[in-house]
């Protein structure tokens, strides 16, 4: 059984990092269920959809991304070599429907993360299908990397966009959420999540 720390993180810290998604206009769909991924699944969220795995070779990076699931735990690791004058950044990307599909996440207050960060940066983002540039509202994920599983909630009203004008998420519009490993020099990246979950 794992021992699982508690953090809260309550900054309102700007992130620039990039985190690439699924957008449409599609209707919203049904409720949305409070555990997102608890990565019982090798390739499915809860959800049934695939997750995604992108990283910044879409623009021009050289960025690696190793992804396994095992015993209920994702792992993502690999080498951050971001584009010339940009973050470098690698996305796991978890979708609450089909493509596009909007969710209304409006009746919880932030998500929940079980997490371990082996090393490197990670943040967390809500993608809104109202956001068409990408800049997404997010916010970075800080822990002790002292090998252990720890609870992290992050409340969607600390979440900030980095580049764009400052605008309220709207949690009614949400169709997946992304955890970034990002840096802005070539570095190494490795974290583990046992669940993702609203609360």
């Amino acid at each position: 059984m794992k021992t699982v720390k508690k953090a809260t993180f309550n900054s309102t810290k700007t992130l620039a990092a990039t985190s690439l998604l699924i957008l449409s206009n599609s209707v919203v769909a049904g409720n949305l269920n409070s555990v997102i991924d608890d990565f019982n699944h090798e390739h499915k969220t809860n959800s049934g959809i695939e997750r995604v795995a992108i990283n910044d070779t879409t623009a021009g990076g050289k960025t690696t991304t190793e992804l396994s699931v095992s015993s209920g735990v994702l792992q993502l690791k690999g080498e951050i070599t971001p584009p010339r004058g940009q973050p470098g950044w690698s996305s796991l990307v978890l979708p609450f429907g089909a493509m596009g599909e909007i969710q209304d996440a409006s009746m919880y207050v932030g998500v929940r993360l079980l997490v371990k960060i082996n090393y490197g940066n990670i943040s967390l983002s809500a993608n809104s299908s109202e956001v068409t540039n990408y800049d997404y509202h997010a916010a970075p994920v800080v822990v002790s990397q002292d090998g252990t599983f720890h609870e992290v909630k992050v409340p969607f009203e600390s979440m900030k966009r980095a580049w764009s004008e400052q605008t309220e998420l709207n949690t009614q519009t949400l169709n997946s959420l992304s955890i970034v490993a990002y840096g802005m020099q070539k570095s190494s990246y490795d974290f583990e999540v046992d669940e993702v979950s609203f609360y």
